[in-house]
């Protein structure tokens, strides 16, 4: 194994490692395949999910934590975005499948201890982890939104897709990916006409083209690497926080 080479993702490990490694915690990045404005890439989703997992699993290996990051998953729920040319979806009924499979092979090797890291709004794997926890009485399921784990208003101007958050954050980790901002749109989202469904007590999913032009939603012009940095550095610091005690944790006493 070279030296680059991180034992805690899978992609880049070997067997001779991981047969003396016993390791009961998976980690998955699940992002998504859609575009991002004028300005990131159609895999922003899986970027900053795959990072964020990454970086948190290497401050809990260091802690002692033994977590193994799986290869991520790069297409999510995209229905109301299939106009824009080459978003991949994958319907709620297919990412429970792949689940399904991906949590029976895991259990079957003795591997309990499952956490989805979810870089993508459309995705819920909620419902999806209430059907399969029956399956697997044993085992631990459960899911983290990476961009809910520190709350973004206090950093961020709003914006649920491609502005400042999310563009801050690419700047941080890949700004080779991120074109020059004066070339991002404004973001600019239409509202619904229907009072219940502004004030998000009645929800429908939005059609993405009626509700904006350049594909975002939150002006990201105002982005900064700086921003992007400090914010997911606090992300990383709880989420790794959160995967040393779950490794430590015996999943059938949970609750004190």
């Amino acid at each position: 194994m070279s030296n680059r080479a991180r034992p805690y993702v899978l992609a880049e490990t070997t067997w001779k490692a991981v047969k003396d490694t016993p390791c009961q915690t998976a980690i998955l990045p699940w992002g998504a395949t859609e575009a991002h404005n004028y300005h990131l890439p159609y895999a922003t989703d899986v970027i900053h999910a795959n990072h964020v997992a990454c970086e948190a699993a290497r401050i809990a290996w260091d802690r002692g934590a033994r977590v193994i990051v799986l290869p991520p998953l790069p297409f999510g729920v995209n229905t109301g975005q299939l106009d824009i040319p080459l978003t991949i979806n994958m319907n709620p009924a297919t990412q429970a499948v792949v689940l399904n499979d991906i949590t029976a092979s895991l259990t079957s090797q003795g591997i309990t201890k499952l956490v989805i890291i979810n870089g993508h709004g459309g995705n819920d794997f909620r419902q999806m982890i209430r059907e399969l926890q029956p399956r697997y009485p044993h085992a631990f399921l459960c899911c983290v939104n990476w961009y809910q784990v520190v709350d973004a208003d206090q950093y961020f101007l709003p914006g649920d897709h491609a502005g400042e958050l999310e563009t801050s954050v690419m700047l941080h980790i890949a700004p080779e990916l991120v074109l020059p901002l004066s070339e991002a749109g404004a973001g600019t989202a239409r509202r619904f006409r229907i009072q219940a469904l502004r004030e998000k007590w009645a929800w429908t999913p939005r059609a993405w083209t009626q509700v904006t032009e350049d594909t975002g939603i939150g002006d990201p012009r105002g982005a900064t690497a700086e921003r992007g940095a400090e914010y997911t550095g606090l992300v990383i610091g709880k989420i790794a926080e959160f995967l040393v005690e779950l490794a430590a944790a015996d999943v059938n006493d949970l609750y004190e």
